[in-house]
């Protein structure tokens, strides 16, 4: 009874192997065909399926079929193409100098000011009372000369009297006229007669001294009332509404910010393996990401490049009148710099060889392929432009992957703007 099943499986499975595996081989006894013929026709099949490049040699004889273009070189301005943003000539954070409250009213951001334009007024306080007490003692240290100096005078006058009085008692003693005690004494008074004098110079310098520290407290007094007024460094635009009113101001509290944005520059960083080709000076163009296009030339290239990038800082000055720039814009800027030749092709045309070099591959000489390396200088909408080529190339733009180099073709030719 176990039989009947068995049997019935073995046919099953042999059905389904014939089904999957013996196909072309059940198809071909169906039609009446040899086993030969049914191998050829699933090898061919087979060829077909796991290599689609070997249908284009699939006859023997017969060379590859390719489509190329006849490229020539033009010359094009090889300029320096690279990202950047737009950055604000001038940015100032002004902030206060001194404690006190502010007593303007506000003014808001936006707002254009020019420069010297009070943006800040802070209370005053007592500062006033300072600077005429400031004042006052300086008076009083200027009114103290005249009796210093009147002081040095009399001392003066007492040392020339001290003087003749010693050079008398010299001769009268040499002589016998006078006792060796009076020399004495006029000894004793000359010196301290030079003693005054120098009680005198050190009184008048004291008193210099004092002019001068009541004069640098007038001074520092006069700065203090000048900090109470916050003006614009220069002429520009409000970035933050100034200082409200009421608000306490410390010394490095924030009044306001101020930024000029005419002309504005645009910054961006140059590869190292480009960088000679900028030179201050340069003309450059820049497209915003608005679609908007400005000009300026190169005001600035970096000595230094950024230690993790190797890159080098350019900024390009662009005037902005109306101030329709905006600081912060993204811009595609390009640097001009020495013209080259170039060839202008399809992006597609672009492979690698065995070791990784980009380049293309060309028809040479009797129909034979060569893979010429190329350096990509520009990318454009219509395609992209490359150097390395020689100024007339059969390029192959349709199957360049199913060939290499060595290998002879039969090109068919189509015009480049194809």
């Amino acid at each position: 009874m176990r039989l009947i099943p068995m049997i019935t499986a073995s046919l099953v499975v042999s059905g389904l192997y014939l089904a999957v595996f013996e196909r072309d081989a059940l198809m071909a006894f169906a039609r009446g065909e040899s086993a030969d013929a049914a191998a050829q026709a699933q090898t061919a099949t087979e060829t077909t399926t796991t290599d689609p490049g070997a249908q284009l040699v699939a006859d023997a004889g017969k060379s590859i079929g390719v489509v190329a273009v006849k490229s020539e070189a033009r010359v094009i301005d090889s300029a320096v193409v690279l990202r950047g943003q737009t950055r604000a000539v001038r940015q100032v954070e002004v902030r206060a100098e001194t404690s006190a409250t502010v007593i303007s009213p506000p003014l808001r951001k936006g707002a254009s000011v020019e420069e010297g334009e009070l943006l800040c007024k802070l209370d005053p306080g007592t500062r006033a009372s300072s600077l005429a007490e400031a004042r006052a003692r300086l008076a009083e240290a200027r009114s103290r000369v005249p009796e210093a100096q009147a002081r040095l005078e009399e001392a003066n006058a007492r040392l020339q009297e001290a003087l003749v009085n010693l050079n008398a008692a010299e001769k009268l003693s040499v002589e016998g006229y006078a006792s060796e005690t009076r020399l004495v004494s006029a000894q004793a008074t000359e010196r301290a007669a030079r003693a005054g004098i120098e009680s005198a110079k050190a009184g008048l310098e004291t008193t210099s001294a004092g002019i001068e520290a009541a004069a640098a407290a007038v001074a520092a007094a006069e700065k203090e009332i000048d900090r109470l007024d916050i003006h614009a460094p220069f002429a520009g635009l409000l970035e933050s509404d100034t200082a409200e009113l009421g608000s306490l101001m410390q010394p490095g509290s924030l009044c306001a910010t101020v930024i000029q944005l005419d002309p504005i520059k645009l910054v961006g960083f140059v590869p190292e393996t480009e960088v000679n080709r900028v030179i201050l000076g340069a003309m450059a163009g820049a497209r915003l990401a608005t679609g908007q296009q400005v000009q300026g030339q190169v005001s600035f290239l970096s000595r230094s490049a950024d230690p993790t990038t190797r890159t080098f800082e350019v900024e390009v000055t662009v005037p902005n009148p109306d101030l329709e720039i905006r600081d912060g814009q993204t811009a595609d800027i390009a640097i001009s710099a020495d013209g080259a030749k170039a060839h202008r092709l399809p992006q597609s045309a672009l492979t690698l060889n065995n070791d990784g070099r980009l380049g293309v591959r060309i028809v040479g000489d009797d129909n034979v392929v060569d893979f010429v390396p190329v350096k990509l200088l520009r990318d454009s909408v219509e395609g992209v432009w490359l150097s390395g080529l020689p100024d007339t190339a059969n390029v192959i733009v349709v199957g360049q992957d199913f060939v290499t180099k060595g290998v002879t073709v039969a090109p068919t030719f189509r015009e480049a703007g194809q």
